[in-house]
């Protein structure tokens, strides 16, 4: 999952992105707004997290502009801010925020509201079972036939954007956008590197990592069986 953190106060930018790539996300993180709005533009994100007082341009300006664009109206979006006047929590809300929390705020409360948006917006079912693996959705872990699956945490990332498109191929270069930030120095072709891995990890699963030529990959079970629980 690809997350936008818009955030001018460099310390909490660098303490937020740290934590939250941690656990797994790929995280961009931009100081402007005007910068963002434009990011918002040419880049694919699954989630926005947004502080209110920005230079360049206003977190409340750029959130009416995402919900203005057809291309990220339906991009959930978390409003970050120190400002405690309720009536910019209520603007921010009837400008369609999806979620508020005030400064100052615990990481784990950060990322349990996004863990809960993103599950909303999916429409993702708890757990996903695919062959003999399953995905919880919720804690992220994945286990075969019962066994933990061990995984890095890019490996967990791919297995996750393949497992949210499953059955369908997803070409390399959105995988890439799903799983790399801006700031990190790979190039896509890495993305081939932790398919090889998973594809080893998920053998005996029952589970296959296919390579379409011109497509991308596409991840299935063997034999077509899948569930949600």
């Amino acid at each position: 999952m690809r997350l936008l953190l818009v955030e001018d106060h460099a310390e909490l930018a660098v303490w937020v992105a740290k934590s939250l790539r941690q656990s797994g996300f790929a995280v961009d993180v931009i100081e402007r707004g005007d910068h963002a709005a434009t990011a918002l533009l040419t880049q694919s994100y699954d989630l926005a997290v947004l502080d209110l007082s920005l230079p360049g341009l206003d977190g409340l300006e750029i959130l009416r502009r995402i919900r203005g664009n057809e291309k990220t109206a339906r991009l959930p979006v978390i409003i970050l801010t120190a400002r405690g006047a309720p009536e910019d929590r209520i603007k921010g809300l009837n400008l369609g925020a999806d979620d508020y929390l005030p400064k100052p705020f615990e990481l784990a409360e950060l990322e349990a509201r996004i863990r809960a948006l993103l599950r909303r917006s999916s429409n993702v079912v708890p757990t996903v079972q695919i062959g003999q693996l399953e995905f919880d959705t919720s804690t992220r872990l994945a286990s075969v036939a019962g066994q933990p699956l061990a995984l890095t945490l890019r490996e967990l990332a791919v297995l996750e954007a393949l497992i949210a498109r499953q059955g369908k191929p997803v070409a390399r270069e959105a995988l890439f956008s799903m799983v790399f930030g801006l700031d990190d120095d790979v190039r896509p072709e890495a993305v081939e590197l932790y398919v090889h891995r998973l594809r080893k990890k998920l053998e005996g699963s029952g589970v296959a990592i296919s390579t379409l030529r011109g497509l991308g990959y596409m991840l299935a079970a063997r034999g077509g069986n899948a569930s949600g629980a």
